[in-house]
C-alpha cells in the first residue's frame, strides 16, 4: 500500500507576494516541506492587502512551490483599508477615536491590535481544511501572533500537533531588551496558554529563546533555535571576485532602511573615511532595498540620504529576492548595518555570509548577528557604533575587499553553507514527520 503523504497546514500573514521581511522565512519553510514529500496547505490573507496597502513583489509569488496549495481568508482589518471612499462616516470624521472603539473588536476574540478579530475566520478555515483533508501538523509563524491560533485550535479540537515559530518576540523588544508597552497580563497569560501543547517553539536565535525560557520555563524544554539562514532563488549567492575593483570598489547594503538602522553615523563614517584618502575616496556605496517598512522615511533618514548623494551614496531601489545573486554579483564588499540589541540577528546576515565577500558589521557587537559572523576572515566588525569607529573598519573592508583572492573568496563561501536555509529546516522537518499510512 502506498504511504499517503503527511499534511502540513502552515499559517502565515506575511506570504508572498507580501514583501515584508518575515514572507522570507515563510516562503522557505513552505517549500522545504513540500520538497521532503510534504502535502502542503497555506492560510493567509488576500493578494490585495499587500498589493493595495503594504507593498508586493511578484517575482516571489513565482517562487511558490507549484504543489502548494495557498488558502487566502479575509481578516477584515479596517487598518489595511486605504481607500477613504470605503471608510464608515465615524471613521473618517473621527478617525482616532474611531480606532479606540474599534480595537475592542480583537481584544474580544484575542489580545492583539488590528490583528485579534481574524481569530473566528481562522479557526473556521483550519476546520474546513482538516475536513478537506486531516491535517497532520500545523504551524504558525508569527508575527502577528494569532497566526498561532489554527494549530491551537486544531489541536484543542482534533489532537493536531503544532509549532509556533517565532520571528521576533511577542513581549519582548528585541532592540531595548524591555518587555513591550502592549506586553500585557492577557498577552502573557496566552502566550503561556498557546505554548503550553506546542510539540515544538521555534526562535531565530538562542538570546531569544533563552529569554522566553525565562518566561515560561515550563515549556522550555520544548523551545529550539531555527535560525533564518539563506535560500537561492535561480542564481546562486557564490558571486564570483568582481572584475574592475581596482579602478572603484562597490559597497552594498541590501535590506530594508529604517530608523533602527545606524545610517547616520554610516554616512558620517563614509564621509570620514572619504576624506581620509584611500580606497573609500574612490569607492561608492549602493543602496537596495526598502525605504521603510511602509514606504515612507523620517526627515532624518531623508536628510542622511541627501547627503550621502555627494559622499557616494545612492539608493538604488528595491531588489527581489529572485534576482538578489544578481545584485550581489555587482559589489566588492557589503555594510551589515543594523539596529542596536543583543537580541538582534538579521536574516540579511546569512546571506552576507554566503557570498564570501567582506562585511563590514556596522552594529553593536552585543548583536547576536555578531554571532553568525564572529571569527571568519570577511567579517570586520566596528569597536563601538560611531562615525569614526564606522570609519576605521569601512578601510579595514575596503582593505580586504581589494586584496582578496578568488581562493579566499571560495573558501568564505564554503564556511558559510552551514547557514543554508535547508539546513536549519531539514532536522526539524525530519524530526516532525509523522508516521503516514
Amino acid at each position: 500500500m502506498t504511504a499517503r503523504k503527511p499534511h502540513l497546514l502552515y499559517t502565515a500573514w506575511s506570504f508572498p507576494p507580501s514583501r515584508a521581511g518575515g514572507v522570507y522565512r515563510a516562503l522557505a519553510t513552505v517549500n522545504a516541506f513540500a520538497d521532503a514529500g510534504w502535502d502542503v496547505t497555506v492560510l493567509t490573507v488576500p493578494r490585495t492587502i499587500f498589493v493595495d496597502s503594504t507593498g508586493a513583489d511578484f517575482r516571489l509569488e513565482e517562487q511558490i512551490r507549484a504543489e502548494v496549495r495557498v488558502v487566502r481568508d479575509e481578516p477584515h482589518v479596517p487598518a489595511f483599508e486605504n481607500d477613504i471612499a470605503r471608510w464608515p462616516r465615524a471613521r473618517a470624521r473621527h478617525p482616532e477615536l474611531f480606532k479606540l472603539a474599534d480595537i475592542r473588536k480583537d481584544f474580544r476574540h484575542f489580545p492583539e491590535p488590528n490583528y485579534g478579530r481574524w481569530r473566528p475566520s481562522l479557526e473556521g478555515a483550519a476546520e474546513r481544511i482538516h475536513a478537506a483533508q486531516r491535517v497532520d501538523l500545523a504551524i504558525g509563524t508569527a508575527n502577528p501572533h494569532v497566526d498561532f491560533i489554527p494549530g491551537w485550535h486544531l489541536h484543542r479540537r482534533f489532537g493536531v500537533p503544532y509549532v509556533m515559530d517565532y520571528r521576533d518576540a511577542w513581549q519582548l523588544d528585541v532592540f531595548t531588551g524591555r518587555k513591550l508597552i502592549t506586553a500585557l497580563p492577557v498577552v502573557n497569560r496566552w502566550e503561556a496558554k498557546l505554548m503550553a501543547n506546542a510539540r515544538e517553539v521555534w526562535f531565530v536565535n538562542d538570546a531569544i529563546r533563552q529569554w522566553h525560557g525565562r518566561q515560561h520555563p515550563e515549556s522550555a524544554s520544548r523551545m529550539r533555535v531555527v535560525a533564518n539562514g539563506f535560500e537561492e532563488y535561480g542564481s546562486p549567492l557564490t558571486v564570483p571576485v568582481r572584475a574592475g575593483r581596482e579602478q572603484g570598489l562597490v559597497f552594498g547594503y541590501i535590506g530594508t532602511i529604517t530608523d533602527k538602522v545606524p545610517f547616520r553615523e554610516l554616512v558620517e563614517g563614509w564621509a570620514i573615511a572619504r576624506a581620509r584618502g584611500g580606497a573609500i575616496s574612490s569607492a561608492r556605496l549602493s543602496l537596495r532595498g526598502y525605504l521603510g517598512h511602509f514606504g515612507t522615511v523620517s526627515e532624518q533618514l531623508q536628510a542622511a540620504l541627501e547627503r550621502g548623494r555627494d559622499l557616494g551614496i545612492r539608493y538604488e531601489g528595491p531588489v527581489s529576492k529572485a534576482d538578489i545573486a544578481d545584485a550581489y554579483a555587482g559589489f566588492d564588499a557589503l555594510v551589515l548595518a543594523l539596529g542596536t540589541g543583543r537580541y538582534v540577528t538579521s536574516g540579511k546576515v546569512y546571506e552576507y555570509a554566503a557570498t564570501g565577500m567582506p562585511v563590514a558589521a556596522i552594529h553593536d557587537p552585543g548583536n547576536a548577528a555578531t554571532d553568525v559572523l564572529q571569527g571568519s576572515p570577511v567579517h570586520v566588525p566596528v569597536a563601538e557604533v560611531t562615525p569614526e569607529a564606522i570609519a576605521d573598519a569601512l578601510e579595514e573592508t575596503a582593505r580586504r575587499a581589494l586584496d582578496q583572492t578568488p581562493q579566499e573568496r571560495t573558501a568564505a563561501q564554503e564556511a558559510a553553507s552551514r547557514y543554508s536555509r535547508s539546513a536549519q529546516l531539514t532536522p526539524r522537518i525530519e524530526a516532525l514527520r509523522p508516521a503516514c499510512t
